[in-house]
């Protein structure tokens, strides 16, 4: 499988770090977690200026077999026809990217859909669909490298481009079931803990879906190592992302985390490279069942907490202005030593 070589930042910059921020004309501690962001920021790209340069947002989409099982009320078509609608404009996704300046790249994974060759999306189609769970792994061990090596081809390309901040968002119908289940069998947190109603505001499926997931689980006859879990239980679009998030690692490209998909993907891949954590950055605790219980097993704080369960990576983008913010902090706040200011603390 490719191979991500993925430093930890040197420390040896935090020192420095922290004494410029608490050297601006403020109290020590008065710009909360706007410091804190600046100060990690800053430690990633190991500069006391440090910039957000060419902001991209990657949605990967692709299709699951689970969806056979009923464990969402919307039909596996809506994938390729929301992707229809991204291309249009017309998504929660696009206002965000359009508003913050972000490039948006949509990649197909695995959609059960033919599109044409002239239609504006990244191919990488790996097969229509990933294959049912409950019965089967969902993708062979070498499809789930070459997932992973596509997820890493789209960073380059955006890398290529000049950015340093990248956030990525998701398309696939029954993708929160491949979530609890990785989440599940990688943190070790009870299945019943991790399953929410997905896209089922209603929550009336969510008796149904955790019968199918906790059947499957008791199918599963692999290994139980980090490796087998992703590949038994994954989308081809989450695959990709575990690929692209360790590649954006490795570049040292800051990673703005999503909701509950978006940090099972991260979570996956930090069972392959730990390090891959020290570059992230939470954009948001959604609403859907264990994402809060996920960002407390990973010590993370997110950014906002707006409700959102939508997916395609709306709450990385809705925090991505609080990153700028820090950086400015940083940057354009005078210090005590370059004007005539008492410390007032």
């Amino acid at each position: 499988m490719l191979r991500f070589n993925i430093e930890k930042p040197n420390d040896e910059i935090l020192p420095y770090l922290k004494e410029k921020i608490e050297n601006l004309t403020k109290p020590k501690g008065s710009l909360g977690f706007l410091e804190e962001l600046a100060k990690q920021i800053g430690w990633i790209q190991q500069s006391l200026s440090p910039e957000l340069n060419h902001p991209c947002h990657i949605i990967f989409a692709g299709d699951h077999g689970i969806a056979e099982e009923g464990v969402s009320l919307s039909p596996q078509e809506v994938t390729y026809q929301m992707i229809a609608n991204f291309w249009a404009g017309g998504a929660g996704v696009n206002f965000l990217a359009r508003q913050h300046n972000f490039d948006l790249l949509i990649v197909d994974a695995g959609v059960n859909f033919d599109f044409k060759q002239e239609d504006p999306i990244i191919n990488k189609k790996i097969r229509k669909s990933t294959r049912n769970y409950l019965h089967e792994a969902a993708m062979t061990l070498e499809e789930m490298e070459q997932a992973i090596q596509y997820g890493a081809e789209c960073v380059q390309l955006c890398y290529d481009k000049g950015c340093n901040v990248i956030a990525f968002g998701e398309m696939g119908i029954t993708n929160t079931s491949s979530s609890a289940l990785w989440m599940s069998c990688l943190t070790k947190i009870p299945l019943d803990k991790c399953v929410g109603a997905g896209c089922d505001s209603s929550g009336n499926i969510i008796n149904h879906k955790y019968k199918i997931l906790k059947e499957s689980l008791e199918n599963y006859k692999g290994d139980n190592s980090p490796k087998d879990i992703i590949r038994y239980f994954g989308g081809y679009e989450m695959v990709m992302t575990v690929g692209a998030m360790l590649k954006a690692a490795e570049l040292k490209i800051v990673i703005l985390i999503d909701g509950f998909i978006m940090t099972n993907c991260l979570l996956a891949a930090s069972t392959l490279n730990p390090n891959v954590l020290h570059y992230a950055i939470y954009g948001h605790q959604g609403d859907e069942a264990g994402h809060k219980l996920l960002l407390e097993y990973l010590n993370a704080k997110p950014i906002l907490n707006l409700g959102l369960r939508l997916g395609e990576g709306t709450g990385a983008l809705c925090a991505y202005p609080i990153l700028e913010s820090s950086i400015r902090m940083i940057n354009e706040m005078n210090s005590f030593n370059e004007i005539k200011v008492t410390k007032y603390f």
